[in-house]
């Protein structure tokens, strides 16, 4: 035990590290198709380990990792975040901050009737609404107060135990009300209700298995003989199907494949598009011919763009094809996916900024419906470290400006103005893809090792006072989190459906997205035996993710005031 308290006096980074491996690993692992996610469980090793003695960490480091986790929050939803102030997405915005704001009233009444302290307010916030990053901020919030060291100290333990008694309860709660509470409370049946919307979607005819799925994209060489004297215009609409004539050879030379282009006999083109509808071009066109150097030297591609131009957003595919107009020509839209879930494609299926679309076709004519967009994901892009940290830096210049309402202090703190930083150098680099770039796997691994480490240490440092705060207000905080985690989701399900007039499967995707927990969006897919409950839930999780976020401060004040 000597070697062991001597390694947390000396190195207690390692201990660090060796929750975050342990959490991670335990966080993965799915009993029933259910897992409670890696930072319930790195906080619950950590708090573990820290029963073996008194680690110390400086508070910068701390403060950096924190930081780096939420600039990635605020970065990826920053493009959202703002496109989604517009009124096409009104509903759902107006949803995210329904149920925020029915959590904190929430919160401040019982913090009131039960006189709970400001740290236990704040865990109980940051786990029953299920978003870990108010920890951080209303951490950072409470060490600008000037509170002495060992209340300081105090205060974080019972923010790490009102965490780890609701968050996993929460988390329960929420997979549970949304596909299953949520129907219940509207009155349908989300199975029928998501057919229903796929035929919609589908321009009203009924849904069939394979009708949204995408047609496998090809090209092929003809010989012009029956299509001889007419304009490429007219041979691409009678054939149909989208598709384009890339390609016309004229003795040798090629001949720009122009819309008013005449064809003459002899001529060899390339047409590509939909399979189902090549193979039914050889009568209009002529006989099909094997070319390879004529199809070899038409390079094919398949690339994912994101979603950037905010003239697309909430705009159904059929718009977005007029919007982008003959940009669009000859290129084809694989899949849709939003928050890493494939979206049910069809022409009224609604674009937000932030998804991710895969475009196939000629690599010139992807590379020109590309600018209509947004901008392609390159996986070899590298990170911009320049602006990352001149980003960060600004957000905890700002977060240091506090301002008084009446007699009380109102700050964001180092995490709030990170999170404001993100999501501007997120909107910037949308509107200028050349700057500030951090691909996802980058994104991903800093807010993974930001808010675990975040995490660890706030667990290690504070689990001894953490564990008696636990055993003193566990019964009382289970029950407490309940209500905060049930209350705003029934509020928010009743003012979408019967208020807003939002669509009951929609609803239900951004009943999860609202609360920023993704698995819940699996649970109602599966339910609906559709993925269109993905649709609802980009903008509301762009928007719960800062509003939530933000919490932790106004909570911190509220409360500390008396």
């Amino acid at each position: 035990m000597g070697t062991v308290r001597s390694i947390i006096t000396t190195a207690p980074e390692i201990f660090l590290l060796l929750a975050i491996a342990i959490g991670t690993v335990l966080g993965r692992i799915k009993i029933g198709g259910f897992s409670i996610g890696t930072t319930a469980c790195i906080l619950i090793v950590s708090v573990l380990i820290g029963q073996l003695g008194s680690f110390a960490f400086p508070p910068i480091l701390r403060a950096i990792l924190f930081s780096l986790f939420v600039f990635t929050i605020g970065y990826r939803s920053g493009p959202e975040f703002f496109a989604s102030l517009s009124i096409r997405t009104l509903a759902q915005v107006v949803l995210a901050l329904v149920i925020g704001s029915t959590g904190l009233v929430l919160v401040l009444i019982f913090a009131h009737v039960f006189e709970l302290d400001t740290g236990t307010a704040a865990g109980l916030t940051a786990g029953a609404l299920t978003q870990s990053s108010v920890i951080g901020t209303a951490s950072g919030a409470l060490a600008q107060l000037g509170l002495p060291a060992e209340l300081l100290k105090q205060q974080e333990a019972n923010i790490a135990a009102g965490y780890a008694v609701t968050y996993v309860l929460g988390y329960i709660l929420t997979l549970l009300f949304v596909p299953f509470v949520a129907p219940r409370l509207m009155g349908i049946d989300l199975k029928v209700e998501a057919a229903k919307l796929e035929a919609e979607l589908a321009g009203g005819t009924p849904a069939k298995a394979d009708n949204l799925s995408y047609r496998k994209f090809q090209a092929r060489a003809y010989r012009v003989s029956a299509a001889a004297g007419c304009t490429v215009e007219v041979i691409e609409a009678e054939i149909g199907g989208r598709t384009v004539i890339e390609r016309i050879v004229r003795n040798g030379a090629d001949i720009p494949p122009n819309r008013d282009s005449i064809l003459e006999a002899g001529d060899d083109v390339v047409l590509t598009g939909p399979t189902a509808a090549i193979v039914d071009a050889e009568p209009v066109i002529g006989p099909e011919v094997d070319s390879d150097e004529l199809l070899r030297s038409l390079p094919g591609n398949v690339i994912e763009v994101l979603v950037e131009n905010r003239r697309l957003h909430g705009r159904s595919i059929r718009d977005v094809a007029e919007i982008v107009g003959d940009a669009a020509r000859g290129v084809f839209l694989r899949s849709l996916t939003r928050m890493s879930r494939e979206v049910p494609l069809g022409p009224d299926t609604r674009v937000y900024v932030g998804d991710v679309m895969t475009l196939v076709g000629s690599t010139g004519n992807i590379a020109r419906a590309t600018k209509q967009v947004g901008h392609a994901l390159n996986t070899s892009d590298r990170t911009d470290i320049a602006f990352l940290a001149i980003g960060v830096a600004a957000g905890l210049l700002a977060g240091l400006v506090s301002f008084k309402v009446g007699t009380v202090a109102l700050t964001l703190g180092g995490g709030g103005g990170a999170l404001i930083a993100g999501l501007v150098c997120g909107w910037l680099r949308s509107r200028n893809p050349a700057m500030g770039a951090l691909p996802p796997a980058a994104q991903q691994t800093l807010s993974d090792l930001g808010l675990g480490g975040f995490i660890a240490a706030v667990g290690l440092g504070n689990g001894l006072a953490a564990w008696s705060a636990i055993q003193a207000h566990g019964l009382l905080l289970v029950g407490m989190g309940v209500v905060v985690t049930l209350v705003p989701l029934t509020v928010g399900t009743l003012v979408a459906y019967y208020l807003l007039r939002m669509n009951p499967v929609v609803t239900c995707g951004a009943l999860a997205g609202a609360m920023t927990v993704d698995a819940a969006v699996t649970g109602a897919c599966d339910v609906a035996e559709s993925k269109t409950p993905v649709l609802g839930v980009a903008v509301p999780y762009a928007v719960g993710n800062v509003v939530l976020t933000v919490l932790g401060p106004i909570v911190v004040a509220a409360t500390s005031s008396g």
